[in-house]
């Protein structure tokens, strides 16, 4: 019976097959790194400049008066560059991937030609048993294409509500605003509000004593929200002068004041706030009396 003899009976043999297909690999690996590296690199200098074009577009007054007349909010233009990066890098890992995977099968000696009939008749099977994936990949791609939002946009899904912070092929990251950092698969939205494109419309209610008498109030309510109209501070987070609408309820010793105001995306948490605030200084000065506070009823023995 003859005797197994060792792979390599020299050196010289061990390192030339070393030096063949285990260090192409190598390289080959190394390769994909470091495209993958120039590859992001250069999507995200891309970004950059697509992002600073739209600030500088955006700082123009001529471009601001067209936001306003349209009401179309330039800062899509911004999210739009961010989200197309990160689907951009989504799809350049994936090609790099695919490609060093294939030159290192090749490399290794496995022939191509039957891999790829196999891949293809898998992929068919895959398609049938992974149809979630493929529905989250076809989601992600026309959600991008239609602009339905974008990084930086406050979104409802149904299931969480917060900011979008990345969007990939497969899920959508958001934080609420507790903090709480949700990864929705994008198959499975089903319904999106999106509370940052074009405009926003806060609604605004103050609450006056029920004897207030509306005739004095109302005109102390428009002088404020002209004022904050004309504020300089507020002036470029209004697309339009904010309007009182009057009387919105009377009841329960409270006659409720409602404020319409046509604000830039994410304005409509801000303006509210400080129409409240100025109101209450102005309604203070004039002697306009707060809501009646019912008498505290301690526990009947």
């Amino acid at each position: 019976m003859p005797l197994r003899t060792a792979p390599f009976e020299r050196w010289e043999d061990a390192l030339a097959w070393l030096a063949g297909a285990p260090l192409r690999i190598v390289l080959i690996l190394a390769a994909a790194v470091v495209v993958r590296w120039l590859a992001h690199r250069s999507i995200r200098t891309l970004v950059q400049r697509a992002v600073e074009r739209a600030d500088d577009h955006e700082r123009t007054s001529f471009e601001r008066m067209i936001d306003r007349a349209a009401g179309v909010n330039l800062e899509r233009r911004r999210q739009r560059a961010l989200t197309t990066g990160s689907l951009l890098r989504s799809v350049a890992t994936f090609v790099i991937g695919v490609v060093t995977l294939l030159t290192i099968f090749a490399e290794l000696g496995l022939p191509l030609g039957p891999l790829l009939t196999s891949a293809g008749i898998g992929g068919v099977a895959l398609g049938f048993g992974a149809q979630s994936l493929v529905r989250d990949f076809l989601s992600g791609i026309f959600m991008i294409i239609e602009d339905q939002y974008g990084v930086g946009d406050v979104i409802d899904t149904g299931e969480a509500v917060g900011t979008v912070e990345e969007v990939s092929l497969r899920v959508t990251r958001l934080r609420d605003a507790s903090g709480v950092v949700w990864f929705i698969r994008n198959g499975e939205i089903v319904r999106i509000g999106n509370r940052s494109q074009g405009w926003a419309m806060a609604v605004i209610d103050v609450p006056v004593a029920y004897d207030e008498e509306p005739r004095r109030v109302l005109p102390i309510l428009e002088r404020v929200v002209a004022e904050v109209a004309e504020d300089p501070e507020w002036s470029d987070r209004l697309l339009e002068t904010p309007t009182v609408a009057g009387v919105e309820s009377v009841s329960g010793g409270t006659m409720t004041l409602r404020v319409f105001a046509k604000t830039r995306p994410g304005e409509q948490f801000a303006v509210p706030r400080e129409i409240r605030g100025r109101a209450k200084v102005a309604f203070d000065e004039a002697g306009v009396r707060g809501p009646t506070v019912p008498p505290f009823q301690g526990p009947q023995n």
